[in-house]
């Protein structure tokens, strides 16, 4: 199965800290999964870590979230080349596509070197969910306010588009970036769109909002408007999936 219509999950999220292990899929990645109704084997989710330059160290934590929550995972690697034979073969048979963060700007241009700007594009299209964290999130927009340049805040208008409104993310945690993502609407930079506090995301049904969670309650998403900006309390998903191997034994 694939999702019901081409979906994106944009988030300010993804693993978190596990009981038993380094780490475990949280709420917004499972939410993911469930959108891509698969039934009667196991979800197929394919981690992109091109933001951070592909590192190994991050696999491996990885594959064990992803094998405590019953999911086959694989990467994708760009660094020194793609991994894989067929890289919009690999893509178009997933169920999910997980964007960590790190670096929009290297991101986007390691995807357009390597055609991935109209293969993800397909697979969203062909009901592959798109989904992310950060940088993850931000690079289906047409554009947002990332540090890809240095310890400054920058607005980049030339994500995929595959959105047609910004996003800003880490809303919260850094200060500077609200400051930097309403002046860049403001002036017209960026269009107006959507920001997310740590741990909130976005599910668009095609480039339409039709929902917003969160990890926890009193985090928040918002609209933002060239001269307004507000606030928008999202719905607190529960967590399904356990990382401790023993916790039926207990």
């Amino acid at each position: 199965m694939t999702a019901a219509e081409p979906t994106i999950v944009a988030t300010c999220g993804g693993l978190i800290p596990g009981t038993w292990t380094d780490a475990a899929y949280g709420p917004l990645i499972e939410h993911a999964i469930e959108l891509a109704r698969v039934s009667g084997r196991r979800p197929r989710v394919v981690h992109v870590n091109t933001a951070g330059g592909d590192q190994r160290q991050i696999e491996g934590t990885e594959l064990e979230a992803a094998r405590l929550a019953g999911v086959d995972a694989s990467h994708l690697r760009l660094f020194p080349h793609p991994n894989v034979d067929d890289v919009r073969a690999h893509i178009l048979s997933q169920d999910v596509v997980w964007v960590s963060g790190g670096s929009l700007v290297n991101l986007l241009a390691v995807w357009r070197a390597h055609g991935l700007d109209a293969v993800f594009r397909e697979a969203w299209q062909a009901g592959v969910v798109l989904a992310g964290g950060s940088a993850g999130a931000l690079c289906w927009h047409s554009g947002g306010t990332t540090a890809s340049f240095g310890p400054q805040i920058d607005a980049v208008p030339d994500g995929l588009g595959l959105l047609s409104e910004s996003l800003g993310v880490h809303y919260d945690s850094d200060p500077n970036r609200r400051v930097a993502h309403r002046a860049a609407v403001a002036a017209g930079t960026l269009p107006e769109g959507y920001a997310l506090d740590e741990g909130v995301g976005i599910v668009y049904a095609g480039t339409s909002v039709v929902d917003v969670i969160a990890e926890r309650a009193g985090q928040f998403a918002w609209r933002v408007e060239r001269d307004t900006e507000s606030r928008i309390t999202p719905r607190v998903l529960s967590t399904t999936i356990t990382d401790n191997p023993h916790s039926e034994e207990a």
